[in-house]
């Protein structure tokens, strides 16, 4: 895996200024709000500088926990929105001992190589209440490949959508949709899930 920290916490500001904040992703933002309680409790893993998805969430009136493992993207989240809770640390340790109406890992999870993703799920699925809600973006398909940051190397990886879903019944969530390349969103691979 690439030097993943160090791309995101020397381009933080960079990222920041060029990241698409016109909202492509309203329409799944939409689906996965429309499961939470009003006012809910959210926790965004890979939350960046909090736009715009945190923005989204915190304009509805969400309780929202951001989590990233660089400081320089937390400390825009923090300096933008400061009633918000925005915690230092890495999806792959997530032990926050707390519960949350849904999970959001947008732009995020897909950096974590395969057998990573197989030991993170159970993680997430253990921070969410009951009927909670999981929204993660994924490749379309099991594979992996390289992107780019402020043109420099990141890795991307994803399970097969079967192996998804068998991983998230066994930790009691049900698949509510998932969309390959979604043309409404930017080709973005979106996995929505709710906990029973």
């Amino acid at each position: 895996m690439s030097d993943l920290w160090g791309v995101y916490q020397r381009n933080a500001a960079r990222f920041d200024r060029e990241r698409d904040t016109q909202l492509h992703e309203r329409g799944w933002l939409e689906r996965f709000c429309g499961l939470l309680p009003a006012g809910g409790r959210v926790l965004d893993l890979g939350c960046g500088s909090g736009r715009p998805m945190a923005e989204y969430l915190i304009g509805l009136d969400f309780d929202v926990t951001g989590m990233d493992f660089a400081p320089a993207m937390l400390d825009l989240a923090r300096a933008r929105f400061p009633a918000a809770t925005w915690r230092e640390g890495d999806m792959r340790a997530l032990d926050l001992g707390e519960v949350f109406d849904g999970v959001l890992a947008w732009n995020s999870f897909f950096h974590l190589g395969g057998a990573e993703q197989r030991e993170v799920l159970p993680r997430m699925a253990r921070h969410l209440a009951p009927g909670g809600a999981l929204m993660l973006t994924v490749g379309p398909g099991a594979g992996e490949a390289w992107g780019e940051v402020a043109g420099e190397p990141v890795f991307h990886a994803s399970l097969a959508i079967g192996e998804y879903r068998t991983i998230l019944a066994d930790e009691g969530l049900d698949l509510v949709a998932f969309v390959a390349e979604d043309p409404g969103c930017q080709g973005h691979s979106v996995l929505l899930a709710k906990k029973g």
